[in-house]
């Protein structure tokens, strides 16, 4: 199940991803659906954000993308109050397990359409 199945417009390399692996609890789904919907809002605020790309499964594994102009870009995100709030709150009631990844692109391709740019 998708959560958005749209990509990122993302500029040419080079530019920075966190990769975001969860498993869900079972448990406060609309606290959850709440938060996610407000990180969701508040990102694309922070100067750096490029974009996001979300799926998760029926039985609550979800890989998200999130892509930055700059290494200090991420880390000024991280130190967001209601960021740091959502992370804390994720470990405590949301996530069984998770694995946070940064990364730097230094390549991108793609097979899509010419309206979508920087890949």
């Amino acid at each position: 199940m998708s959560l958005d199945p749209s990509f990122a417009a993302t500029p040419e390399p080079p530019y920075w991803v966190v990769m975001f692996t969860s498993r869900r609890n079972e448990t406060d789904e609309e606290g959850y659906a709440r938060m996610a919907q407000a990180m969701a809002a508040l990102a694309p605020k922070q100067p750096g954000y490029l974009g996001i790309e979300s799926a998760r499964d029926a039985e609550g594994f979800g890989i998200t993308l999130s892509y930055w102009a700059s290494e200090q870009a991420i880390h000024d995100w991280k130190r967001v109050a209601a960021h740091t709030e959502a992370q804390r709150l994720g470990h405590s009631r949301w996530y069984r397990d998770f694995v946070t990844r940064v990364a730097k692109v230094e390549r991108a391709y793609t097979k899509a359409t010419s309206e979508r740019s920087g890949l």
